[in-house]
């Protein structure tokens, strides 16, 4: 697959560089460029430096082509609008957005974005491992 990633923070460089690994081709962009001296220094992918949300940094990371996009940065709303660009302008069938905020997390799901939030995730699973009830996480609640 033909994977593009927005933000090589710590989520985005180990995606990046399992994808790599896999043998998907991964380009990775961040608005700077020391981020990616989080990756793995046998990473082949491509590294753009620049905003997200430009319809021309998406284009030079080979958007056009890709066959899913992630946005993991550190900010929802960057986050949010780079996967409706991606969505809507580019027509990349799969998009993952990373949202912290729960209540905006349910509501982008609702409008049709694939999203993870990790507060919820990583609250469920303190909750079971403080009580030991593995219902609370929210992936066993589907």
């Amino acid at each position: 697959m033909n994977i593009v990633i927005l933000g090589c923070g710590r989520v985005g460089a180990t995606l990046a560089t399992q994808l790599d690994e896999a043998g998907h081709t991964v380009s990775v962009i961040d608005n700077s460029s020391d981020s990616f001296q989080r990756l793995s220094p046998k990473f082949k992918g491509e590294k753009i430096v620049g905003n997200g949300v430009d319809e021309e940094t998406l284009r030079r990371a080979g958007l056009e082509t890709a066959d899913a996009f992630a946005a993991v940065t550190n900010g929802d709303n960057r986050n949010i609008m780079a996967s409706q660009i991606a969505k809507e302008i580019f027509n990349i069938k799969k998009v993952v957005c990373r949202i912290y905020d729960p209540l905006r997390e349910q509501t982008f799901r609702e409008l049709g974005l694939e999203t993870i939030c990790p507060t919820q995730i990583i609250s469920g699973l303190v909750s079971d491992a403080l009580t030991g009830n593995k219902a609370s996480t929210p992936a066993n609640k589907n």
